[in-house]
């Protein structure tokens, strides 16, 4: 299995930090991904639904630990090039007025 597409969409709040979508092996999208900062560090929660007692469940999620840490790691990494290019562009925009 390969991630061959990942999509991000930045957001400017204290924990939600960007929403994900990610395409595998070019057949399958999962959107709904969420990028957050929690007290351990970034973490990337996957597609959830409210249940009606009020808890959350997960749509899709990986089935162990590896997959989920490989997922993360790719997605995550998309996260901060996106994040680093938005900076980048910033940056240059603000040098250009000076």
């Amino acid at each position: 299995m390969e991630i061959t597409e990942i999509r991000i969409s930045l957001r400017d709040d204290n924990k939600l930090k960007a929403f994900a979508s990610i395409t595998l092996d070019n057949c399958f999208v999962i959107r709904g991904l969420k990028i957050i900062e929690g007290a351990k560090g970034m973490f990337v929660a996957m597609p959830s639904r409210k249940r009606p007692d009020g808890t959350y469940q997960d749509i899709a999620h990986p089935i162990n630990n590896e997959t989920r840490s490989w997922m993360e790691e790719q997605i995550i990494g998309a996260y901060n090039k996106e994040k680093g290019k938005i900076e980048a562009e910033a940056s240059s925009v603000d040098s250009s007025q000076e």
